[in-house]
């Protein structure tokens, strides 16, 4: 009885992207992935290669698939944040911000406790440093940087602890419910936030001096996977990615939910200082850059908690919005948001007839941003091809869903 290998399994499940036989002399097909470090995850690349040139790059995702959506659609809104932790786990607070938004959007709740509206920004801008710290410290891994690595763990530590405290969890919170928060904060977490300003705001200028601005770091990301503009919206690219292309799109300014049109900061955008506007060196900036907007966010996040509008009261209940029983009327509704990726958008359609949505839908902008890959890559060298899939700050939790 003949057996079937577990190589032609492989084929047979997913074909290859290009055909081998047909490519010219001198042309191969290179496979990197799914377990190459340098892809930040189980991303699989198909590459066609002339020596170190790469010609074209397919893309094989699916490795990691979350069934976000089919969670989403047999269980009440309110029952799914742990699932929705568990697509962007680096940005989870963002992620929970979004859908907690969303779903009462979908309800018609207009208005919470400021107390609520500010602790989530509060966690959610501390949650974008986190992810950014390890975006930031992976990608000098991956073209040769060590030290950055380490000191920005160090520091990114200092965030896991708080939440830790917070909420019992390092990486998947489930703090951020549907019209409140888990808890409160406890008591002395707003000492604890502005001692950890004054610490890091130093080390940012460190990490500045020792990779975003060391020469070897620029000569190895200016001009590299440069991505124009017209081309980033085209593909729908968000976050970073399109801020680094010279773009001031961030929807916690354009759309300014929550409390974020209370807040003053600036929106970070490529300049092509070091090489040309677009290029990895650029979406590295950006990253660095927003770091320090989010650390003033926080600062004015702080000054309400403690002697603002949102200041602690004995009365204070961060569950007292949150709905007994979640029954929307049939609609359809599609709410967005900015995570440190980029846009995280949400489509909802409801029959009125029970808690379950019929339909949901998850636009992640990993997604979005990891398909314009083959188009920055084509005509690079495959260590350069490494250097750009690093400035994408891909998480394949969401870009699988």
């Amino acid at each position: 009885m003949p057996t079937t290998s577990y190589r032609d399994y492989l084929i047979k499940a997913e074909p290859p992207a290009f055909d081998v036989a047909a490519l010219p002399a001198g042309q191969t097909v290179l496979n990197m992935g799914p377990q190459h470090p340098s892809t930040h995850g189980v991303l699989r690349l198909e590459l066609v290669t002339d020596g170190e040139v790469v010609l074209d790059v397919m893309p094989h995702i699916g490795y990691l698939h979350r069934c976000f959506e089919k969670h989403a659609e047999s269980m009440a809104p309110n029952q799914t944040i742990p699932y929705v932790d568990r697509m962007d786990y680096l940005g989870s607070m963002n992620s929970e911000h979004v859908w907690a938004m969303a779903v009462e959007r979908l309800l018609g709740i207009e208005e919470l406790p400021p107390r609520v509206e500010y602790i989530r920004v509060l966690v959610a801008e501390l949650n974008r440093i986190a992810s950014h710290f390890l975006a930031i410290g992976t990608y000098g891994l991956d073209v040769g940087a060590f030290t950055p690595f380490l000191w920005l763990m160090r520091d990114r530590e200092y965030i896991q602890r708080l939440f830790e405290w917070l909420c019992g969890s390092r990486l998947l919170y489930n703090y951020i419910w549907v019209g409140g928060l888990y808890y409160d904060l406890p008591s002395g977490f707003e000492e604890r936030c502005r001692e950890f300003l004054a610490y890091l705001t130093p080390k940012l200028d460190e990490m500045d001096q020792i990779l975003v601005d060391n020469p070897i770091f620029v000569e190895r990301t200016a001009n590299v996977g440069v991505l124009p503009p017209a081309v980033a919206i085209g593909w729908g690219c968000s976050g970073p990615m399109l801020r680094g292309s010279g773009l001031p799109v961030d929807l916690r300014r354009t759309a300014g939910y929550s409390v974020y049109s209370a807040l003053d900061f600036a929106v970070p955008v490529g300049e092509g200082r070091m090489g040309t506007v677009g290029d990895c060196w650029d979406r590295t900036w950006v990253r660095a850059r927003e770091c320090r907007e989010s650390l003033g966010i926080i600062s004015q996040c702080l000054e309400q908690l403690e002697t603002g509008a949102a200041r602690r009261s004995r009365e204070f209940n961060p569950q007292a919005a949150c709905p007994k029983k979640i029954r929307p009327k049939a609609q359809e509704l599609y709410f967005r948001g900015e995570t440190p990726r980029g846009e995280l958008g949400y489509f909802f359609r409801t029959t009125g007839t029970g808690e379950i949505p019929f339909r949901v839908k998850a636009r992640a902008p990993s997604f979005s941003n990891l398909s314009v890959l083959p188009h920055i890559s084509r005509g690079c060298l495959v260590a350069d091809l490494v250097a750009i899939i690093g400035s994408v700050d891909i998480v394949l939790g969401e870009v699988d869903r």
